[in-house]
C-alpha cells in the first residue's frame, strides 16, 4: 500500500520534466500535493514555510544557484529528517556514489521509467536507500571536493544564501536589500564565511564553492 496525504517538491529548472513527472507519479501517490521549485532559492523559499511539514524532495543537482553537490549537502544538515531523492542526467558511480556518500536517500536516472521512478519514491518514503539496479558504490576518499563540502555543511542557512549569492555575483548593497538587512549583516556574514571555508575573500569563496560542481549535461 502506498503512502497518501504527501507533501512532495520537486526541484528541478525544466518545467517539461516537472510537469511529467508529477503527471506519472500522481497516478501512484494519491491525495499527494505537489510543490515545484526551478531554482535552489526557490527551493530554499519552500524549505522556510513553516505551515508546511513535506515528506521528501526530487532534487536536480543543476539546477539555478545549486553548485552540483551544495543544495543537497544543505538540505542534509538543515533538513536531517527530509529524505532527498536525487535526480540527475549523471548517471556514472562516482556521481551516485558521491550523491549517497552527502547524504541522498536514493539516485533516480532521468533515463530511468516512470514506472521506475514511482518504485524508488515508494521506497524511500518507507525508510529505503533506493539505487539504479546493478550499481555498486564505491569508496569515495577524502579530496578537496570532500573537504569543501565538509566546511559547507557549517555554513547556516543564511550564510549558505549569501555565498549563493556571492557566486551569481550580486555586489553587498544588493545582497542587503534582497534579505531586507543591513550592508553590515552581509560584512559580518561574509567574514564568517570566509572563515569556515578557510578563504579570504568572495573570489576565492566562489571559487571553492565551485569545486562541488560537475560537468554539465543535457537532459
Amino acid at each position: 500500500m502506498k503512502p497518501e496525504n504527501l507533501n512532495i517538491i520537486i526541484a528541478d529548472d525544466h518545467p517539461l520534466f516537472r510537469n511529467a513527472l508529477r503527471q506519472a507519479l500522481s497516478s501512484e501517490f494519491t491525495n499527494t500535493q505537489w510543490f515545484e521549485a526551478d531554482s535552489a532559492e526557490a527551493l530554499q523559499s519552500l524549505l522556510e514555510n513553516d505551515d508546511v511539514e513535506y515528506d521528501a524532495v526530487l532534487l536536480d543537482l543543476q539546477m539555478p544557484g545549486s553548485h552540483g553537490y551544495s543544495t543537497l549537502i544543505h538540505l542534509r544538515t538543515h533538513f536531517q529528517d527530509l529524505p532527498v531523492v536525487v535526480i540527475s542526467a549523471h548517471e556514472d558511480n562516482l556521481t551516485i556514489s558521491r550523491a549517497i556518500h552527502y547524504g541522498s536517500s536514493g539516485f533516480i536516472p532521468k533515463s530511468s521509467s516512470m514506472e521506475t521512478l514511482a518504485e524508488a519514491l515508494e521506497a524511500v518514503l518507507f525508510g529505503d536507500v533506493w539505487l539504479p539496479q546493478g550499481v555498486e558504490l564505491q569508496e569515495i576518499n577524502e579530496d578537496e571536493t570532500d573537504l569543501m563540502a565538509a566546511k559547507l555543511a557549517d555554513l547556516t542557512p543564511q550564510q549558505y544564501k549569501v555565498l549563493q549569492m556571492f557566486a551569481e555575483g550580486l555586489l553587498n548593497k544588493q545582497i542587503a536589500y534582497d534579505l531586507g538587512v543591513s550592508e553590515a549583516t552581509i560584512k559580518a556574514h561574509a567574514t564568517a564565511i570566509f572563515r569556515k571555508l578557510g578563504v579570504r575573500n568572495r573570489t576565492q569563496a566562489v571559487i571553492a564553492l565551485q569545486q562541488l560542481e560537475m560537468e554539465k549535461v543535457d537532459i
